[in-house]
């Protein structure tokens, strides 16, 4: 198994880093040249809009002269001639600035609808063959486990089922549709013609000025806004979090506020139960006052009720969040296929065709699960280090762990303690072995170790 299945698929991992990092510089490439031609095109830009100024000083100056009676036909005849230069500089300067515009169009409709498509093409199509070597190194595990462990045969049957089942066109397309940001891509730039104010009364070959463009757009900012998009290729954008979410792209931005909205309404939901199972308890002692005072009640309930109008109002700030995210993106047809696909993953850790998701939510009340969900690659092939004991703790009672993400342990037992409860009645524990998983808090005894680390050692 070592050499067949895991030496196997750690060389072709190695493999797909390689290839992976290919494709990147090859976008970075395609970004850079984009950003070449966008640069040529703004200083030719510039150079015949001051051209353009100089010919129209040129044309005011031959003008004063031709009309002050005082002024000597030499003068004259030397402002005309500097206006027929500068002229004649603004023509050629517009000719280049039109023929560097049409290339850097054509190149900007080139990157974004050919390059960069066949880019994310040949990264969907390396991830669709990672996911058949998975099921092939699947298969083979399975295969070598049957050989020496008859008693799980029928699980491994399962496993070998579920390998062949693997669908990787479907796979990768959630890939795509749950890292898709929703940005467009920019249109073409407008021509913009600076020369349509000089009178041509001297030169007739040139190009007539176009009266139909009224408005101007800063290229400069529109290619910058254009470049942020491409994260896969730049960098991300620095910053903290922001709590609207409005650091994130529209889709990603949408399906955060609608993953905060679900679990505030899980919470609330809970707490209405709880106010409910108060109220009953409170009916209960006013007609027994033998089981119970029914003041001690009224803090508890009014905690709940206070809970209850705070997740309330933050169930409002989030919607009006996703509304204002909703009219932005409403236009896009394929939001609502988003929507499903957003919505299976949330039914569990495992999509019923075998698929695996990486939704942390399955359980409400199971215990909690990491969140080890990036947008980069690189952290698929490289494993992380294993957490520092910070104390240790005895089981006080056995604690089977039948749940995912649990650790079972006997009455007695010692484990490290890797991450503190954080609330919610969990602590990470740790055995010598390695293994990990969550306890319940009440059944240990934790003794926590100062300044520590690493892992503790017991005598």
């Amino acid at each position: 198994m070592a050499h067949r299945v895991y030496g196997e698929l750690m060389r072709y991992a190695h493999d797909l880093k390689t290839e992976r990092k290919m494709h990147l510089q090859e976008g970075r490439k395609a970004q850079q040249y984009l950003d070449m031609c966008w640069k040529q095109m703004d200083n030719s830009k510039k150079k015949f809009e001051r051209e353009c100024r100089e010919a129209e000083k040129a044309q005011q100056s031959y003008e004063r002269l031709d009309n002050d009676t005082n002024a000597t036909k030499a003068d004259v005849e030397k402002a005309k001639q500097q206006l027929n230069l500068r002229t004649h500089m603004a023509d050629e300067n517009k000719n280049e600035y039109a023929a560097q515009l049409q290339n850097f169009n054509g190149e900007q409709h080139k990157h974004y609808y050919v390059v960069i498509p066949q880019i994310y093409k040949q990264l969907q199509e390396m991830d669709e063959r990672r996911t058949i070597k998975l099921s092939e190194c699947y298969r083979g595990f399975a295969d070598s486990e049957r050989k020496v462990i008859p008693i799980i045969s029928k699980c491994l049957e399962g496993m070998i089922l579920a390998a062949k089942s693997v669908d990787e066109r479907r796979d990768s397309q959630m890939v795509v549709d749950s890292f898709k940001s929703g940005f467009q891509p920019p249109g073409d730039f407008p021509f913009e013609d600076y020369s349509q104010h000089i009178y041509r009364t001297i030169s007739d070959g040139t190009i007539s000025a176009s009266k139909q463009e009224s408005g101007k757009v800063d290229a400069k900012t529109t290619v910058g806004k254009a470049k942020g998009k491409l994260w896969l290729f730049g960098k991300k954008p620095k910053g903290p979090a922001l709590e609207d979410f409005s650091h994130l792209p529209p889709e990603q931005r949408r399906k955060k506020l609608q993953q905060r909205i679900d679990e505030l309404n899980r919470e609330l939901q809970k707490e209405s139960d709880q106010k409910e199972a108060l109220n009953k308890m409170k009916d209960v002692y006013e007609k027994n006052p033998q089981m119970g005072d029914p003041g001690s009640l009224q803090p508890k309930l009014a905690e709940t009720m206070n809970n209850i109008d705070r997740l309330r109002m933050e169930i409002h700030k989030n919607e009006a969040w996703l509304s204002e995210v909703e009219g932005k993106t409403g236009g896009r047809g394929d939001r609502r296929h988003s929507s499903d696909i957003n919505h299976l993953v949330t039914q569990g850790r495992e999509s019923p065709e075998g698929s695996y998701t990486d939704d942390a939510n399955q359980e409400v009340r199971g215990p909690p699960q990491q969140h080890g969900h990036h947008s980069e690659f690189d952290d698929e092939f490289e494993d992380d280090d294993p957490l520092p004991a910070i104390g240790h703790c005895k089981a006080i009672y056995p604690f089977d762990g039948h749940n995912e993400g649990t650790l079972a342990m006997k009455e007695g037992e010692v484990l490290y303690i890797i991450e503190e409860d954080k609330g919610d009645g969990w602590t990470r524990a740790r055995r010598q072995s390695g293994e990990e998983g969550y306890v319940p808090t009440s059944y240990i005894d934790v003794t926590l170790e100062k300044n520590s680390k690493g892992a503790v050692t017991y005598i």
